[in-house]
């Protein structure tokens, strides 16, 4: 009967895709004499001639009906289409910033009329993230430096010092994870490099050096140092220049999936990177950044955790990013870490092809003491793929520290 379907019958094809087929047989077999010519009216406007359009995917009509029923307060349409959404797969990333935008253009109070309806849906469908406490003592607070350019920083948690430091396009959301589990016993301050996230975004190109000293305003005007300093890729390097120039701001520092020197063949990789970027944006450079953080056996298990790191990639300024690219790509600490007497726990990636195990090898090798982990089947992003060893193994090394807890 396919070749002979109408116009009813493809809009009860969109309307099963949406809803469920439970919702739609529910609707079509209950119908009445009264309401049969409605159902269809709908089934074949609204569903096909509307959710059929070519202009916009199913996952996009379905946040605008959010939005709009939202604004509406159709509550019993908005928990329909909520509940559909969420059994279907919408990130919740997705869904939460539609309510938080609706909060803005619809009202505070249909905001939480309509969060609330998703929190009770989310609770029923076992979905319901863990809680945040906004307690003084865990909440996240947000600041920016006083001086410039104005970093962005936030703090959280209390206990002996420690900073997190990002990666290249990323932004303090890299860290939430982890931030959240050290902040049970420590004072955690996540900072957003120049040219990233909220902080500011001078005229590039950036050098390694400047970085470095942005890092250093940003432990003196939280005056909680010496801090433990834990850097990914960019912020690893951002590390080493730290113990080098700055070690009296450092109790000890992990650098994880990062590199001192590049070899002299990545000059035309970063080249042709920043060139790309300059024509075609961050798009041009996201799903090959995507492939290169994060193994494709983690691409291919966690969808969404992929998806959000695309979009956080996308929303990175391009200025920005290719100024710190050509900050990365002159990064050459490796003749000075002999330097370095500041205790060092490295971390590699067994399948990082942007700082290979050697890489890490490297660096580990030219400080004293310096302890090498290296997780076998991890890629670039290790502290997303692999949270928990991350985080064992981190906090390992900072109970090795015996940090003395400062007011």
């Amino acid at each position: 009967m396919s070749d002979r379907a109408d116009d009813f019958d493809r809009g009860v094809k969109n309307r099963r895709s949406v809803l469920g087929d439970a919702w739609v047989d529910k609707s079509l077999t209950g119908a009445t004499a009264f309401n049969a010519d409605f159902q269809s009216l709908i089934t074949r406007y609204a569903w096909h001639e509307i959710w059929g359009r070519p202009g916009l995917d199913h996952e996009t009509r379905r946040l605008l009906v959010l939005g709009m029923t939202m604004g509406l307060a159709r509550w019993e349409e908005f928990e329909l289409h909520c509940r559909a959404a969420i059994e279907h797969g919408v990130s919740l990333e997705k869904i939460k910033e539609t309510l938080m935008q609706g909060a803005i253009y619809c009202g505070v109070p249909a905001a939480n009329t309509a969060f609330k309806i998703t929190t009770d849906l989310l609770r029923n469908a076992g979905k319901l993230s863990a809680q945040q406490s906004l307690a003084a003592p865990v909440r996240v607070a947000s600041h920016h430096t006083f001086s410039a350019p104005q970093i962005h920083v936030t703090v959280q948690g209390e206990g002996p010092p420690v900073v997190l430091s990002h990666a290249l396009g990323l932004d303090v959301h890299m860290w939430d994870d982890l931030a959240t589990r050290l902040a049970k016993k420590m004072t955690v301050l996540r900072y957003e490099h120049r040219g990233h996230g909220g902080s500011a975004v001078p005229p590039g190109p950036y050098t390694i050096e400047q970085l470095v000293d942005d890092a250093a305003r940003v432990i003196r005007e939280w005056g909680r140092g010496p801090v433990a300093w834990i850097g990914l890729s960019m912020g690893g390097m951002v590390g080493q220049g730290l113990a080098i120039l700055h070690p009296g701001l450092l109790s000890g520092a992990v650098l994880a999936n990062t590199t001192a020197r590049y070899p002299e063949a990545a000059a035309a990789t970063w080249a042709a990177r920043i060139a790309a970027v300059e024509q075609g944006g961050m798009a041009a450079v996201a799903d090959a950044v995507v492939e290169r953080y994060l193994g494709p056996d983690f691409r291919a298990g966690h969808p969404a955790e992929t998806a959000a790191l695309k979009a956080r990639l996308l929303r990175s300024d391009p200025a920005g990013y290719v100024a710190c690219c050509h900050a990365i790509a002159k990064v050459d600490w490796l003749d000075r870490l002999g330097e370095v007497r500041t205790p060092t726990l490295v971390i590699a990636g067994g399948k990082d092809a942007g700082a290979t195990p050697e890489m890490a090898r490297a660096i580990a090798e030219r400080i004293a003491g310096a302890q090498l982990v290296q997780f076998d089947e991890a890629s670039h992003l290790s502290v997303a793929e692999l949270p928990d060893r991350f985080h064992a193994t981190v906090a390992g090394f900072l109970a090795s520290l015996k940090m003395p807890v400062s007011s």
